[in-house]
């Protein structure tokens, strides 16, 4: 894998509000982690670690980073001695901001190119299944990342894995995957990369209509109960003859 140059310099202030005046001046706050030795708080252009992002492909890059300001130590003092400021570091964690989606921190891994190291590598098919062309399947994809050990130089900016001969129900496995010698991969075997299989219809549930109210008619009936005290009002009294 190829080595991308970015120079980074040292951080000597620290804090939310140092973060965020470095951020105003077009930087990035980047921390460089090594086994057995304390973080270095770096500073990075934002501009080229954007690009280098953007245009390298994300994560597992490995960059050649040139910190200046950086302490050098030596055996004499019981540390592990440098002979120079340039680190070879993975990206380990970026942090974006959640509307502009800027970056706004970074955690840099410093590696040894002769040290196996574990990364995750993005798994990405090729072709279209036949099961989707001639027999209206879908391409499922549960396990999207593969868990690897290699060297630095070695790490692949993804698996390619060639879907077009599935059919109908068929499916890949990670131990169907033929990979070079030179990765490990670390997933379960039997763990599913892709299958194709018919799409499941969503079922609509039907609401019960509501019983339609009915209308009583009563008017006729009150009218025919009440018409003989109407009749009996009306008829006069006979005179009574004396």
């Amino acid at each position: 894998m190829e080595q991308i140059k970015l120079k980074a310099t040292v951080r000597e202030d620290k804090g939310k509000e140092a973060a965020k005046r470095l951020r105003q001046t077009g930087h990035v706050p980047a921390v460089v982690y090594h086994r057995g030795e304390d973080p270095v708080p770096v500073a990075v252009s934002g501009k080229e670690i954007m690009q280098i992002m953007r245009n390298a492909g994300g994560e597992n890059l490995l960059i050649n980073l040139s910190i200046e300001g950086a302490k050098k130590t030596s055996a004499a003092s019981g540390e592990r001695s440098r002979t120079s400021n340039m680190r070879i570091v993975i990206v380990k964690e970026v942090q974006h901001d959640p509307v502009k989606r800027n970056i706004l921190h970074i955690d840099f891994n410093e590696i040894s190119l002769t040290e196996k190291i574990i990364v995750e590598v993005p798994v990405v098919a090729l072709g279209e299944p036949v099961g989707v062309k001639q027999d209206g399947g879908i391409l499922d994809h549960p396990l999207r990342e593969l868990k690897v050990q290699c060297l630095p130089a070695d790490i692949p900016q993804h698996i390619d894995v060639d879907v077009s001969g599935l059919a109908l129900n068929g499916a890949i496995h990670v131990k169907d995957l033929k990979l070079s010698a030179a990765l490990k991969v670390l997933n379960d075997p039997e763990a599913l990369l892709f299958q194709v299989k018919l799409p499941v219809e969503e079922k609509v549930e039907e609401t019960p209509a509501e019983p339609q109210e009915v209308e009583v008619i009563r008017e006729k009936k009150e009218e025919e109960g009440a018409a003989p005290a109407e009749k009996a009002k009306e008829e006069p009294k006979a005179e009574k003859k004396g």
